[in-house]
């Protein structure tokens, strides 16, 4: 029960790597407030799953505005008194080229990508202890050389969240906060999955040394290990976890 007493806030938690996420660490001890945007229908599922309504609480926000960010934040607080771990899960994965970017596409993936995950560190570091840990999605997609030219805005906002990591880790290490990122590669969740013709995912998995797609549960755990007492002296770093798709 290694995050016995912990309180953990996670964005997107109701579906794919954030719900995995959730299961991981409640099954070992954490109390966790799983965000969402619109889907009550996963999230009460998963609380259901869970299954322990003194530990868990769904809250509905929009984890890409800093209104959103200060109500789950709040919501945490309120019900637990405190929080230990920070997880920015939400994101999008447009596939969008440049010619037909708008700007609406651009503001909405980085509200969600970047802007979400920015004011997530700022409005929970004054309710964390030292000792307490921040985790931020980025992607091996932006270590890919063979990436394709549709990921432009998604492999932007990673790069951006990769920058972030570095100077939020030397913002929040003087009040004992690590912040690191979990980068991962391929992975089956719907998110991902979407659009991806049964072609393009033969190819993915052609790149990837063990020949699948890394599972959502296997993600989870990287960022459990990131989020524990075993991380203790890892800050400011992003963890590729990718089965060797980019290294």
């Amino acid at each position: 029960m290694a995050f016995a007493g912990k309180v953990a806030l996670i964005t997107g938690g109701s579906k794919g790597i954030g719900a995995a996420t959730a299961l991981n660490l409640a099954s070992q001890g954490a109390s966790v407030v799983v965000n969402y945007g619109s889907d009550s229908a996963s999230a009460d599922a998963l609380i259901a799953k869970i299954g322990d309504p003194q530990r868990s609480l769904a809250v509905q926000a929009d984890a890409g505005s800093v209104s959103g960010v200060e109500k789950m934040v709040a919501a945490t607080v309120e019900k637990f008194g405190k929080l230990d771990v920070a997880i920015a899960n939400a994101g999008l994965l447009p596939m969008i080229d440049l010619a037909s970017i708008t700007e609406a596409d651009y503001d909405k993936t980085f509200n969600l990508n970047v802007k979400g995950p920015l004011f997530l560190a700022q409005k929970a570091a004054p309710h964390m202890a030292p000792g307490s840990h921040i985790v931020l999605l980025s992607s091996s997609v932006t270590a890919y050389s063979g990436v394709s030219p549709a990921y432009l805005l998604y492999n932007s906002t990673k790069g951006a969240i990769d920058q972030m990591t570095r100077l939020l880790a030397k913002s929040l290490a003087p009040k004992g906060i690590s912040v690191n990122a979990v980068a991962p590669g391929p992975t089956a969740t719907d998110l991902f999955m979407k659009g991806k013709s049964e072609q393009v995912l033969n190819g993915l998995k052609s790149n990837i040394p063990f020949g699948r797609l890394g599972e959502p549960n296997e993600i989870a755990d990287v960022i459990a290990f990131m989020c524990s007492s075993k991380s203790s002296w890892v800050t400011g770093q992003v963890l590729r976890a990718n089965g060797g798709f980019a290294t």
